[in-house]
């Protein structure tokens, strides 16, 4: 068990880790005028000292405008306004190097819908003093969600199944988008390689982290279906995680058995 709670993936093998810095925590959104003020004040209610950067894709309904008065207000408020809806994982990745240019220690993702609670920021930001990697997992002992379909929740836990048996990721939630990050780690994956969006983003950064060593703990979080605004999941979404992580799955057993015939 880890400090903060969750499930460690993976022997830390005795390291020391570094103080954590100063944390940034990247609120992606697209037509979430409804959503953004709220989910900013609970930010900067449960962990203060954190700033907040939304990552607005340009939305039509003024998204990114009150964004704009919340920075105006605050000075741990950042708005980074990009030039229109070009995918969840985009939007992540210019938040993540626009932080690292600002020289943060902690990058956050957190969905702007209050599916992921600030509450338990905190924990996982515990958890990373020890780790390099900090998931929010929803499919670990005290780990749950309210309010969704079963047919939701079927989708989830069948895409974190067949994301671990086919990638070999020992996580028991591949999928979920709560997670803290330590500037290293990211300098560390390789970001400019990654191409994939929504589900599949998520599932790639996990892969990339347990391949490249780091070390990785999930905490237990209530995840709660949005109460305002539309979903951003599609079939779309959900097709492109399946074909991308059967090809990497397959592309990886393929060169394991090619590389051993090699050697042999």
């Amino acid at each position: 068990m880890s400090d903060g709670g969750g499930v460690t993936r993976g022997a830390a093998q005795g390291r020391a880790f570094g103080p954590l810095g100063s944390v940034l925590v990247i609120i992606p959104t697209y037509n979430e005028a409804d959503n953004v003020k709220p989910i900013v004040a609970r930010v900067r209610a449960a962990v203060p000292e954190a700033h907040v950067l939304v990552a607005d894709d340009n939305s039509p309904d003024g998204t990114g405008k009150l964004a704009d008065e919340l920075a105006a207000a605050d000075d741990h408020v950042h708005v980074l306004h990009r030039r229109g809806k070009e995918g969840l994982g985009a939007a992540y990745l210019a938040g993540f190097r626009w932080g690292i240019e600002h020289e943060y220690g902690v990058l956050v993702e957190m969905d702007a819908d209050g599916s992921h609670q600030p509450e338990e920021l905190p924990r996982l930001l515990t958890a990373l003093k020890g780790a390099d990697v900090v998931l929010g997992s929803r499919w670990i002992p005290g780990g749950r969600v309210v309010n969704w379909p079963k047919s939701r929740e079927f989708l989830s836990r069948g895409g974190s199944t067949y994301s671990r048996l086919l990638l070999d990721v020992p996580l028991r939630d591949v999928t979920g988008g709560y997670r803290a990050f330590r500037k290293e780690t990211l300098l560390g994956l390789g970001m400019d390689e990654v191409a994939s969006q929504g589900y599949c983003f998520q599932v790639d950064l996990a892969w990339r982290a347990v391949k490249s060593g780091f070390h990785v703990v999930e905490v237990p979080i209530t995840f709660v279906e949005r109460e305002r605004g539309d979903s951003k999941m599609s079939r779309e979404i959900v097709a492109e995680a399946l074909w991308r992580v059967t090809a990497w799955g397959v592309g990886s057993r393929v060169r394991r058995l090619t590389s051993g015939r090699r050697r042999g």
